[in-house]
């Protein structure tokens, strides 16, 4: 099985998570050993941003990339240096926004950060608390922690709009396009609805001793690539290949639940357009091959609801150039230290 290459590998040993295709080729250090706790990631005018931080902050993109690439390979490697880089950058900034306003005696409510929180458990981990709790544990870091970062990304969404505050107020024309273009990102995503077919194919198949890891993924992908290629019809391969309780009836799940697919599947999947061949994924048993037939999407909330946070947005993106320029002159005055 390829792997990755040895500078990514070593970037997830740092923050703490190691690929599939890699776990099977060298060996991960046990957690009972010597932990790297808190470990800096950069350092902003002394102020510490944790590696723990940014591991957390990753989670979401970790698991969404090690399902779609059971290989790793360059696309893997290519996003996830591409969500580090931008993660990393985002706390840095966050830091220099702050040390430019800490004379400012900022106060984030409880429940907004309660709010916030909330909207991140429902964006990111399928509206599970649980999940969440768990991701906080594995990246070793506390909710007082997290409740912390969270006040300051709140803090800077507030700095950054009374520094800009004099761009042109919104036009009516703009907040409806603005919402028009979002209302589907804003739906509540805990209420998708899913009709597809899937085809599981198990890492390891007890009717054919010779089978491997290696075989049975290379089995996935190719049948993936026929189904793709219009070459095989999916639930007569489900029929054929498929090893769980739905191969009968054609690989068909009916009206499944978002909250009832892992956090990571449930994002690809509500992301794959109908008819599409998704896969194969990467789950804890083996392969998966999936093709939505319909979706029953949550409600989105009306322009009503939302009119503040759509103003806002219409703002941030007329101060766009503005700000890049303002936080590049603040950068270049910051003490920065990136040590990932």
């Amino acid at each position: 099985m390829k792997s990755i290459s040895f500078s990514v590998f070593l970037v997830f040993l740092i923050v703490g998570f190691v690929p599939q295709s890699a776990r099977a080729q060298k060996p991960v250090p046990s957690r009972r050993g010597p932990v790297e706790v808190n470990a800096v990631a950069a350092l902003v005018n002394g102020k510490v941003i944790t590696k723990n931080q940014v591991g957390f902050m990753l989670a979401p993109v970790r698991a969404r990339l090690m399902a779609k690439y059971p290989r790793g390979g360059p696309k893997f490697e290519a996003e996830f240096k591409k969500a580090l880089d931008e993660v990393i950058q985002e706390l840095i900034d966050r830091q220099v926004i702050l040390w430019e306003f800490k004379e400012l005696k900022a106060n984030v409510p409880a429940y907004a950060i309660d709010e916030e929180i909330k909207r991140q458990q429902r964006e990111h981990f399928n509206g599970s608390e649980a999940k969440f709790r768990e991701e906080l544990k594995q990246s070793r870091m506390t909710m007082e922690g997290y409740r912390e970062m969270t006040r300051d990304k709140l803090i800077v969404q507030s700095m950054r709009a009374k520094q800009f505050s004099d761009a042109p107020p919104p036009l009516p024309d703009e907040v409806r396009a603005e919402y028009a273009k979002v209302r589907h990102e804003l739906r509540d995503k805990t209420k998708d609805r899913a009709n597809f077919r899937k085809i599981f194919i198990p890492s390891m198949d007890p009717a054919n001793p010779l089978a491997t890891p290696e075989t049975q993924l290379t089995l996935s992908e190719k049948l993936a690539e026929d189904l793709a290629a219009g070459k095989e019809d999916f639930a007569e391969a489900a029929k054929k290949h498929s090893k769980d309780a739905f191969a009968a009836n054609g690989g068909l799940q009916e009206d499944i639940g978002r909250q009832d697919l892992s956090a990571e599947f449930a994002a690809i999947l509500f992301e794959a357009k109908k008819g599409e061949v998704v896969g194969p994924l990467l789950d804890p048993a083996g392969f998966t091959i999936m093709k939505p037939v319909s979706f029953d999407y949550g409600p989105a909330p009306s322009l009503t609801e939302v009119r503040d946070m759509i103003e806002e947005r219409v703002r941030r993106k007329k101060t766009s150039a503005q700000f890049e320029r303002w936080i590049k002159a603040r950068r270049e005055r910051a003490v920065i230290k990136r040590k990932m």
